[in-house]
């Protein structure tokens, strides 16, 4: 079929599941019932290092004033929040950070991963 240009119409791209190399999927909600965790519970889990390309992110969208303002940091915890679930690794909270750290190349980020139950009650 073409338009009055006489061109085919190009199809829109169907959303890619890719982490465009920094992470390892991108996606658009929850997988997992959400978290019923206090800021509490997250403090009591120590935090360690995951590699940006073993997150997959669900969120598709990112605040750009966010991202490049100098407190981004300094309100709520310093360390993003992962949830672990089926096996995977999703970033729950923590976009801008994560992707902070991947402008600077930094292959790693220090988060609290929580492993939930289908409840969304940490196991």
């Amino acid at each position: 079929m073409t338009n009055p240009t006489g061109r085919v119409p190009r199809m829109p791209r169907p959303r890619s599941a890719s982490g465009g190399g920094v992470f390892a999927a991108v996606l658009d909600g929850r997988p997992y019932p959400t978290p019923q965790l206090t800021g509490r519970d997250w403090a009591e889990i120590p935090p360690r290092q995951v590699r940006l390309c073993d997150l997959t992110t669900t969120k598709t969208e990112l605040r750009l004033d966010v991202l490049l303002a100098e407190d981004s940091t300094f309100y709520g915890d310093l360390f993003c929040h992962v949830i672990e679930w089926e096996g995977a690794l999703y970033l729950d909270d923590g976009l801008h950070r994560a992707v902070h750290a991947a402008l600077r190349q930094r292959p790693t980020l220090h988060v609290r991963v929580a492993r939930i139950d289908g409840e969304g009650k940490l196991i």
